[in-house]
C-alpha cells in the first residue's frame, strides 16, 4: 500500500484548499475579526508558518489558545478551521494561534508532532513579546488535530516544556495503533481502508504506532495532564477511543468536560444544522473563555 498511500496523501493535500468546504456553513461569529497575521516559528524541524488571529476591541496581553486544524495528517490546509478560529476569538477574547505542521508524504511521524509541540513551547515563552499572555495558553484540535493536540500536552507534561490550562478534544483520534475502527453505520466517513492509507502514509513505520505520542490514547499514565474537553460524535468511527480518554482521563483525576454528539458521524459540527453547530462551538469557546480568561 506504501506508494498508493503516499499517492493517495499527496493528491488530497494537493487539493484541500479546494475540497475541503465543511467550514463554509459555519461562519456563526467572529466576522468582524482581521485577517489573521502570519508568524514563522522555528522548531526542530525547521520554522513553521502560523496564522495569528486577535479579537477586535480586547485589550491588555491577551489569553492565547494555539489550534491545531485536521486532515488526516495529509492536508496542509489550516484555513479549513478558519472559522473556528475567528469564532473563538470573538467569543472568548482569545488569541488563536492555528498552525500550518507539515503532512504527509512529505513528512512522517513524528515531524509534525515535534514541530506542534515546538510551537507550543515557544508561544508559552515568547508570548510577552506578542502582547500575550502565555501564562494563559490553551491548546484545541480537531480529529488528526486532537491527536497532535493530545500528545503535545503529554510530551509537555513528561519533558516539563509548557504548561497548558486547556485541551480540547474534537474527535480526536487518540489509537493509531489499529484500522479497526467499529461504526454504527453502513458507511461511515472513516472506512477502515482509509485508516490504512492514513496510518501507512504518514505513520508509516508501523513499529512506533503504538508510541504513546502517537497513540496517545496507549500512554501509562494520564495523571497531570491540563484539564480536558473531549468531544466525540454518536456514529463516529473513533468515537470509542475518544470516550475512552475521557473516562481515563477522568480516572487519573484530571478536570473533564465530555460530550457525545448526538445524530454525527465524524463532523460533528455539521452546518446542515446550524443550530447544533453554534451550540456546541459555544460550549467549545465557552470552555476556553472559563479556563483562560
Amino acid at each position: 500500500m506504501g506508494l498508493y498511500a503516499d499517492f493517495h496523501a499527496w493528491l488530497s493535500g494537493s487539493t484541500a484548499r479546494w475540497t475541503v468546504r465543511y467550514g463554509d456553513s459555519l461562519r456563526l461569529g467572529g466576522l468582524d475579526v482581521a485577517d489573521p497575521a502570519t508568524w514563522r516559528v522555528p522548531t526542530r524541524h525547521g520554522e513553521v508558518p502560523c496564522e495569528v488571529y486577535r479579537p477586535s476591541g480586547v485589550e491588555g496581553p491577551l489569553p492565547v489558545l494555539v489550534h491545531l486544524h485536521g486532515g488526516a495528517f495529509i492536508m496542509r490546509h489550516p484555513r479549513m478551521d478558519d472559522f473556528w478560529c475567528r469564532f473563538v476569538a470573538a467569543e472568548a477574547g482569545v488569541a488563536v494561534v492555528n498552525v500550518d505542521y507539515a503532512v504527509a508524504p512529505r513528512h512522517r511521524y513524528p515531524v509534525a508532532h515535534e514541530q506542534v509541540h515546538d510551537v507550543i513551547a515557544w508561544v508559552q515563552q515568547r508570548a510577552a513579546d506578542q502582547g500575550l499572555d502565555g501564562g494563559r495558553l490553551g491548546v484545541s484540535g480537531f480529529s488528526a488535530g486532537g491527536n497532535l493536540a493530545a500528545s503535545a500536552c503529554l510530551r509537555a507534561r513528561d519533558e516539563q516544556t509548557f504548561t497548558a490550562r486547556l485541551q480540547l478534544l474534537g474527535v480526536p483520534s487518540l489509537d493509531v495503533s489499529t484500522s479497526d475502527k467499529p461504526s454504527t453505520l453502513a458507511h461511515p466517513m472513516i472506512s477502515p481502508r482509509t485508516v490504512r492509507l492514513v496510518r501507512a502514509a504518514y505513520f508509516k513505520d508501523e513499529t512506533r504506532r503504538t508510541e504513546p505520542y502517537a497513540s496517545p490514547a496507549l500512554a501509562g499514565s494520564l495523571t497531570g495532564l491540563p484539564p480536558a474537553m473531549v468531544l466525540t460524535a454518536e456514529h463516529d468511527a473513533l468515537r470509542a477511543e475518544g470516550d475512552g480518554y475521557a473516562h481515563r482521563l477522568r480516572a487519573a483525576g484530571v478536570e473533564v468536560e465530555h460530550v457525545v454528539v448526538p445524530r454525527r458521524d465524524h463532523y460533528f459540527l455539521d452546518g446542515s444544522d446550524p443550530t447544533q453547530a453554534r451550540g456546541l462551538m459555544g460550549q467549545m469557546a465557552s470552555a476556553v473563555r472559563r479556563h483562560l480568561r
